[in-house]
């Protein structure tokens, strides 16, 4: 890990919503062009934890937070960070595809359109190289101007990852990305993640166990318990946390024990 670079730093992590404890003192790198899995029952904190690192939590009601999230030298949830800034520079991606009541090609021009005025033509190049990106260009390039919403669940969360990274982010944030899809969708969108890996950093919560054994660099097992809410057990490389885990509740989780 001696030479790869930090895209993101969380330092002491703790998150609330209102005054109901949701994570607990996280503290791991994310490296920077590297895929980066988060596993773990239902209910430690895996989504809450992947939703602060773009401060998008925030959107959910009234939140406290304690430690730091550096990104770019900076303490993300300084008081002085432009968080649309932010949010195009650390996109995300959801459970369920949440494309617009749009056009498939106005769904991926939406965030250059609201950042700034571009030409059409700029805005037809991005939008190409956006859905190439996606590995969902041969499919819609002769339907741009028909609605997203007539796409099919996998075609769906495939052009929702065109619009984010129409914005060029430098991060990609994806929370369950798979779960509502079948497995030939899910199987695209885990070649899309070997192939942006080396365009930008991605960070990953997924409940299958195979997935993040298949598309992550990187594993970080989170759990919890009566005493402790939200604590992120064991990070490692993947090998070694499916190999050879150093805590017993990771050996068990990944062996199917429990969970």
């Amino acid at each position: 890990m001696s030479n790869l670079i930090p895209a993101i730093k969380v330092k002491n992590l703790s998150f609330y919503y209102s005054k109901s404890k949701a994570i607990e003192g996280i503290s791991m790198d994310i490296y920077q062009n590297q895929v980066t899995a988060i596993i773990g029952p239902s209910g430690c904190g895996k989504s809450t934890f992947i939703k602060t690192l773009n401060r998008i939590s925030e959107l959910e009601g009234s939140v406290k937070v304690e430690g730091s999230v550096e990104f770019l030298g900076q303490n993300i949830y300084n008081s002085r960070i432009n968080l649309n800034q932010l949010r195009r520079q650390i996109g995300m991606v959801f459970q369920k595809p949440n494309p617009f009541s749009m056009s498939i090609y106005e769904n991926v021009a939406y965030g250059m359109r609201i950042s700034r005025r571009r030409s059409p033509t700029e805005l037809d190049e991005i939008v190409e190289s956006a859905l190439k990106d996606a590995a969902l260009w041969d499919e819609v390039k002769d339907k741009l101007n028909k609605s997203a919403l007539g796409l099919s669940g996998g075609q769906q969360q495939r052009l929702c990852i065109a619009r984010a990274l129409a914005v060029k982010p430098k991060i990609l944030l994806m929370d369950e990305p798979c779960s509502a899809l079948d497995p030939i969708a899910t199987m695209k969108v885990e070649e899309l993640i070997h192939s942006l890996r080396s365009q930008l950093t991605i960070a990953i919560v997924t409940h299958n166990m195979q997935q993040a054994t298949r598309v992550s660099d990187f594993t970080a097992f989170f759990s919890t318990d009566e005493s402790r809410i939200g604590q992120m057990v064991e990070f490692g490389t993947t090998e070694q946390i499916f190999n050879n885990p150093l805590d017993s509740r990771t050996r068990d989780y990944v062996s199917g024990r429990f969970g």
